[in-house]
């Protein structure tokens, strides 16, 4: 059995696209990290990194439990298992590199434009403009590899795919202000209209939605969610 550990975020939901493109069984255990359950004693055994998504997999490798933490380990973890959404054994390299891309490019990059635009103090606007210009570098950079061509990596839909379609679909809130966030990208546009046309992307986020978790980012929000921001950093002695 799969128990899949998620939170109201866009790592999470790509986890639950792919189950639920698989069909593979699966126990969604909802982590509110509004609330600080991500730093509990027990979901720290799962994830000392105290991050949502993780997973545990009871039916691991030669039958021992597996435990993952990161989205991108989780999807290709997945995908090996099930034998689905990998592409053909001639796409691996590009896979992996735009595994990558998303992993330390897009999906960074984003989730700090959406931190200085909706959580952090008022008047950071270099860090609002330095992360929201490399978001849209990132989009730039994914459109312009979609021309003349449907999927991110090789002729059929892959994890590549399902990883870009967590990020893509927050757009409105990594573009803060704008209700149409990616229409100077048709690609991507035409990308993301593919990808919600597929019926496991509703199923995905009913998955999400399913748990009522906190969302108004008040002062203990805050410091459940960033709590470095907040503790003392000890004096270095020489």
């Amino acid at each position: 059995m799969i128990h899949f550990y998620y939170g109201p975020g866009p790592n999470p939901a790509k986890i639950a696209l792919f189950l639920t493109e698989t069909g593979i069984p699966f126990e969604a255990i909802p982590v509110d990290t509004y609330r600080g359950a991500q730093h509990g004693a027990t979901f720290r055994t799962i994830n000392p990194n105290g991050k949502v998504p993780a997973l545990v997999d009871t039916e691991g490798p030669q039958g021992s439990p597996a435990i993952l933490f990161d989205s991108t380990a989780i999807l290709l973890y997945l995908a090996e298992k099930t034998g689905q959404f990998l592409g053909d054994a001639q796409d691996l390299p590009q896979l992996l590199s735009w595994l990558m891309f998303i992993a330390t490019g897009l999906g960074p990059f984003s989730g700090q434009a959406v931190h200085f635009q909706h959580a952090a103090p008022e008047g950071l606007d270099y860090a609002v403009n330095r992360y929201r210009r490399e978001a849209e570098r990132h989009y730039q950079v994914l459109n312009d590899h979609l021309e003349d061509r449907s999927f991110i990596v090789g002729d059929r839909y892959t994890i590549v795919d399902i990883s870009a379609w967590g990020w893509l679909d927050r757009a409105t809130r990594v573009m803060k202000g704008d209700d149409r966030p990616l229409e100077q990208w048709p690609n991507l546009v035409r990308f993301m209209e593919m990808i919600n046309a597929r019926p496991a992307v509703e199923q995905a986020h009913a998955i999400m939605n399913r748990h009522a978790f906190k969302t108004v980012m008040d002062e203990d929000a805050r410091h459940a969610m960033y709590p470095t921001s907040f503790s003392t950093v000890p004096k270095r002695t020489v």
